[in-house]
């Protein structure tokens, strides 16, 4: 029935609403613990779409649950009714006035990009999140969301002016302060709005309320607290309290996780952009205590922000690619670290505020190293920091740090005791905790390590959830200092304020919402909080046989490792690769999160014998482009790429392999059956009509130009070629050419140049027979195919490469196999020899710029000509975080000026931007940065791109050239 009128619904909408399986799944999470299938998620065009979602709700009497990027960790935006989606067109900055410093907004405005937007007005606003480059605004304000900075910039809801909304019976209304008598005025409405109004003024003039709130409540001086309904601070306000500010709903609504209004404007603060220069002091602390003794001083000296990471997190940093160049800073094996921001108005007054700090904390025996990171390194800091969510889920196997009790909040000078009290709690326990995030305003992150997959685990959730409550009733904190009550704390409100306020915010809720439509069994009547959790109680992992290795964990256990903190999310404002699919559409669906959600979803409840044989899983995967970028970019190190493909073999497995993916797969194969008659072959596909039925034939876009095959092979060049540059002189060093596919039947003019180059610089050559790469057969998931082509390649480079004697290729994404899949999929025997030989396989990039260390090349050897470069990188070389490293060689002429494009991935990715139904799709993403950048160049510029599918990208999108970095550096090599 209901299904008959969600159908009947949907046309009625501006925008969408799917209630098909595999769209409820994927919003069945956030990045909390729990789980729950929705009956439905829309994506409203505007308001007047809420108003028929509202009213459809009313009708047959289930609820709404708004939802923005679904970053929240107490489970806010998981339930059983419709999920209405706000980020993909609430996306409006409506109004900015840069005389009274406020903006007007859309809800799913992102944070950072509407910084990006006030820069220019020299406007800022404040409080900021970890998840900051894709938390947007209407969850910020839901949550009360505050930040690093808070100590600065307090909370959401003290920026926040003026909200409209909608009520649950559909009304609309503005929030703002107001005076007396406008307060009386809105008391004597007709209507709901009137009603609420009347509610709280008759609930706050009460003596015997207004006694029990102050009593009751947390302490007034916690900045961060979270708990239940607002009402302390809305009897902080006149008419209640007669001097204080104005009364104003916004103050209610900040943190009521949409439970009592949907928000469709928001109004903010914004104040000055502080340009004073700012340097993080990194103290390293041998004890946890010591750095929060240590945090108390660093406050008397008025810092920004004082942040703390304990050595739990710090040693997550180590395996992922991304955050293990951000550890600069970090010297020996640290048991905390304090990140403390002082600012002064130039450089000297920085370095005397820090000597001052370091002085009274050695005087106090605390601390021992005491870093100062200044300019563009503070980034990387603060990356790191932000990380530290996301990395928690870097950890084999099913024992997690959980989010139960990461929220509470203390006064700061109680911190120091209550953690001392909390983690004896935990060592009754048996249990550590990771102790990270806000020191300077009391609120450390605490998450002990359970199993949520078993019965103890789960009663252990709750046992720890229930001891700290009263731990941190004790200290009158608040349980929840800024991730919400939602349906993780809201079982204990009652404990933290009493029976008598619980009973106040019941009343407001069904006064405000009278039919429970707005996001029920959040903060008030909340399920027992060890119930409807994402992994259930004695659940079993799945055996699946796989053919790639996963070190330490099962294919399932590396897809739990997302933890939903949707990093994934942000737009190519923000920078980055990861996703680029999702950068295009703005779609959940298309996120790396969405794809860890359908594969645990389907696999975990699958009742099929391969867990792999689900069409929902293939439509989700169908644009993932096997980046690579997940697997630096996620802080949990998720490799969704990997994933991917181990789905793909397993889906043909039962369904039989496509004769476009094969044909793919191999394309190495049939390149070389069609290089004999390479002039024949080439005219056919050159040609409009021949090319066209050909790539009709195929499956490929119209658009696209299929590359051409030379008429000798790379290799072939090669072992006629006379060695002159080399003859009758001892080279530098041996290297060798992986001669790879692409290169040796499409790029040979780029390999010869790149062999040219070498032995012109001093280097012998050295070109064996192996086996082709397999890169196109592992992007296809062919990898039981791929993994033959391994075992070869391994195996004949097993005795060849050392630390002297290396090997190179011109194409990234061939050579990093070495590195990557093949050490995870090779057969057991030759997993020792793969990883021994991984790190001498180097993109030529690499070994150039090794050499230039070494100072066996040298700038002299290259022209003094001027030229700006603009580069390209590829994508997997990102995601080993290689690109400095090409900046780095095509700057070795002297007057090379280099400037990397902000892209991330062209759109290309191999063969998906020729398949001609993901081509809109490469070309959105090309259209993203890339393509606008390549136009705008001056006709000077050149344009580097190592990745042949990149250039072949860049040609089709702007009809702009672009040369591997050896064709460049062979172009300015002297003579």
């Amino acid at each position: 029935m209901i299904e008959e009128e969600l159908a009947l619904l949907a046309p009625q909408l501006g925008g969408e609403i799917y209630s098909d399986e595999k769209m409820r799944l994927l919003y069945a999470t956030d990045a909390s613990a729990y789980r729950e299938i929705p009956l439905a998620v829309a994506y409203p065009r505007d308001k007047q779409d809420i108003a028929l979602l509202i009213q459809f709700a009313n009708k047959h009497q289930v609820s709404l649950i708004p939802r923005t990027a679904g970053t929240s960790l107490a489970g806010q935006v998981v339930g059983s009714g419709i999920v209405v989606d706000v980020s993909k067109y609430f996306t409006s900055i409506l109004e900015v006035n840069t005389e009274e410093n406020w903006v007007r907004v859309q809800p799913g405005v992102i944070r950072d990009e509407l910084n990006m937007f006030l820069r220019p007005h020299q406007l800022y606003f404040g409080p900021e999140t970890s998840t900051a480059n894709r938390a947007m605004i209407g969850g910020m304000v839901g949550n009360n969301s505050c930040g690093s900075n808070s100590l600065i910039y307090g909370s959401a809801r003290e920026h926040t002016i003026e909200i409209k909304a909608l009520l649950s019976d559909g009304s609309e209304v503005e929030f703002k302060a107001l005076s007396f008598e406008e307060f009386n005025e809105k008391c004597s409405l007709d209507s709901l709005e009137g009603k609420i109004y009347k509610h709280i003024r008759t609930m706050l003039s009460n003596y015997s309320n207004q006694q029990e709130i102050r009593a009751n409540f947390p302490k007034a001086a916690i900045m961060r607290r979270n708990t239940g309904y607002a009402v302390d601070m809305l009897l902080e306000t006149d008419p209640f309290t007669a001097g204080k500010e104005p009364f104003n709903f916004c103050k209610l609504i900040c943190g009521s996780e949409g439970t009592l209004a949907f928000i469709t404007e928001i109004k903010l603060h914004v104040g000055p952009l502080n340009t004073n220069p700012t340097g993080l002091l990194c103290v390293h602390f041998a004890s946890l205590q010591d750095a929060l003794h240590a945090n108390l001083i660093a406050l008397k000296h008025k810092p920004l922000v004082s942040e703390l990471m304990d050595s739990y997190i710090l040693e997550r940093t180590k395996d992922n690619l991304e955050q293990s160049k951000n550890r600069f800073f970090v010297e020996g094996e640290p048991a905390a670290v304090l990140i403390v921001e002082y600012d002064g108005k130039d450089q000297d007054e920085i370095f005397r505020k820090v000597e001052a700090v370091e002085a009274e904390m050695r005087a106090h025996g605390l601390g021992y190293h005491f870093p100062l990171v200044l300019g563009a390194d503070k980034k990387l800091v603060w990356d790191l920091r932000k990380a530290g969510l996301g990395l928690l889920s870097n950890v084999p196997g099913d024992d997690k740090p959980v989010a139960v009790i990461e929220d509470t909040a203390v006064a700061v000078e109680d911190l120091p005791a209550y953690i001392a009290d909390f983690n004896q709690i935990l060592e009754k326990y048996n249990l550590y905790a990771v102790h990270y995030a806000h020191a300077a305003t009391g609120e450390l992150h605490l998450r002990p390590i359970i199993n949520l997959k078993t019965e103890a685990g789960n009663q252990l959730f709750r046992e720890i959830a229930l001891e700290i409550a009263h731990l941190v009733k004790k200290y009158n904190g608040s349980l929840s200092g800024e991730h919400g009550d939602g349906r993780l704390r809201g079982e204990f409100i009652p404990l933290m304020i009493g029976d008598h306020n619980y009973q106040l915010l019941k009343e407001i809720k069904q006064t405000w919402d009278p039919r429970g439509i707005f996001n029920p069994g959040k903060i008030v009547d909340t399920p027992s909080m060890n119930s409807f959790l994402r992994y259930e109680p004695g659940q079993q992992n799945r055996a699946i046989k796989t053919v790639f290795r996963y070190p330490n964990q099962t294919y399932i256990q590396h897809v739990e490792q997302c933890n939903g903190s949707g990093d994934c999310r942000k737009s190519h404002l923000s920078g980055g690769t990861m996703c680029p699919s999702y950068m295009a559409s703005k779609n959940e669906k298309d996120t790396t999160r969405a794809r860890a959600n359908i594969l645990r979803e389907m696999i975990t409840h699958s009742s099929k014998e391969n867990p792999f044989d689900h069409e929902e899983i293939k439509e989700i995967m169908d644009l993932c482009l096997s980046c690579k970028a997940c697997k630096s970019e996620c802080p949990s190190s998720v490799d969704m790429a990997k994933l991917k493909a181990e789905f793909l073999q397993g889906y043909y497995d039962a369904n039989g392999v496509p004769m476009r993916s094969r044909m793919i797969g191999h394309v190495d194969t049939l390149t070389q059956l069609m290089q004999p008659v390479a002039g024949l072959y080439n005219a056919v596909v050159g040609n409009k009509l021949t090319g066209g039925i050909v790539k009709r034939i195929l499956g490929f876009a119209q658009q696209r130009h299929i590359p051409r095959i030379a008429n000798k092979t790379l290799r072939k060049w090669y072992t006629q070629q006379d060695k002159d540059y080399i003859a009758g002189k001892q080279p530098i060093k041996s290297v060798y050419f992986f001669c790879d596919e692409f290169t040796n039947f499409n790029e040979v003019d780029l390999g010869k140049k790149a062999v040219i180059f070498l032995e012109k610089l001093g280097y012998q050559v050295l070109m064996v027979p192996h086996a082709f790469s397999g890169r196109a057969l592992l992007s296809k998931g062919l990898l039981r195919e791929a993994k033959k082509l391994a075992n070869r390649n391994v195996a004949i480079f097993a005795d060849r490469l050392n630390s002297n004697t290396k090997m190179v290729a011109v194409e990234p994404s061939t050579i990093l196999t070495f590195r990557d899949e093949y050490v995870d999929l090779v057969d057991e025997h030759l997993v020792e020899a793969a990883e021994r030989i991984a790190p001498f396989a180097l993109t030529i990039e690499e070994f150039i710029w090794e050499e230039f260390q070494a100072g066996n090349i040298s700038s002299s050897q290259f022209t003094a000509e001027e030229k700006e470069i603009l580069l390209h990188g590829h994508c997997q070389q990102k995601a080993w975080g290689l690109l400095a490293t090409v900046n780095q060689i095509l700057a070795i002429p002297a007057n090379y000026k280099v400037k990397n494009i902000p892209s991330g991935c062209c759109g290309m990715a191999g063969s998906f931007g020729y398949e001609k139904e993901h081509y809109e799709m490469s070309m959105q993403i090309g259209e993203l940065v890339l393509f606008p950048t390549v136009r705008a160049k001056s006709k000077e510029t050149i344009i580097a791109a190592p990745g042949a599918s990149c250039r072949h990208q860049i040609k089709d999108g702007t009809s702009e050239t672009a040369l591997h970095p050896v064709e460049i550096l062979f172009q300015a090599l002297k003579n």
